[in-house]
């Protein structure tokens, strides 16, 4: 079965909430909002199964510092997204223990990575992917379609695993030879589109996996 990863919202600016939850369930999140931090923390008791919470600081109710100690106990990782943009509070809120201090305005793409970053480094980050008939299994190093195995090199495996992390919003080709070939490369500038080929045809992605002109690549989710 899949299963995505659950991320707790507590933000009282409607827009900026608003906007949250979009770009994560674009990219498959699974997210929970709350307004208010008693009303978050009340929820915890019932429902603590998150993989990270996103606390603003400045909440009715109880603020994030106060809401940090919810988390800990539940053992959710926090990122603290502010328009605090003193150093004292971002210093008191990651000596807390918070994994990382965002202040807005920030760049949504920017914090999809640092979300992806906490996920991956606290051992909580989606193992499993799909899209269409397609599934990408991290843990096991597998990718089957219809159920049945494709043999995608390690290269081809970590650059699809990248993208499909990203359904439906554009990775910078940059980011992709960072990431997967690591920030040193200097090899074959083409490296990444003969990676991108071979995975349009092993999987059938010609219409999903589109490319960005001077950009870089999205794989797209098509609605049936």
């Amino acid at each position: 079965m899949f299963e995505r990863n659950r991320i707790l919202i507590v933000e009282d600016d409607k827009g900026v909430s608003d906007g949250l939850m979009t770009n994560l369930q674009i990219v498959g999140y699974e997210t929970v909002l709350f307004s208010d931090g008693r009303e978050a923390a009340d929820h915890l008791t019932q429902d603590h199964s998150f993989d990270l919470a996103l606390l603003d600081i400045m909440l009715p109710g109880i603020d994030g510092f106060g809401l940090y100690g919810f988390m800990e106990q539940y053992s959710i990782p926090v990122i603290y997204i502010t328009a605090k943009t003193d150093s004292e509070s971002e210093i008191k809120g990651l000596r807390g223990g918070a994994e990382d201090y965002i202040v807005k305005p920030f760049d949504t793409t920017t914090l999809l990575v640092r979300i992806e970053k906490v996920l991956t480094r606290t051992g909580k980050l989606g193992k499993v992917y799909r899209i269409k008939d397609i599934v990408l299994d991290m843990g096991n190093h597998i990718v089957t379609k219809n159920d049945e195995s494709v043999n995608l090199t390690p290269l081809e495996f970590e650059v699809f695993a990248l993208l499909l992390r990203n359904k439906n919003r554009t990775v910078l080709k940059e980011r992709i030879l960072n990431e997967v070939w690591g920030a040193d490369y200097f090899g074959d500038p083409h490296t990444v589109e003969v990676r991108i080929a071979n995975i349009r045809k092993k999987l059938d992605l010609a219409r999903e996996l589109k490319t960005i002109s001077k950009t870089g690549y999205r794989l797209e989710e098509r609605a049936e």
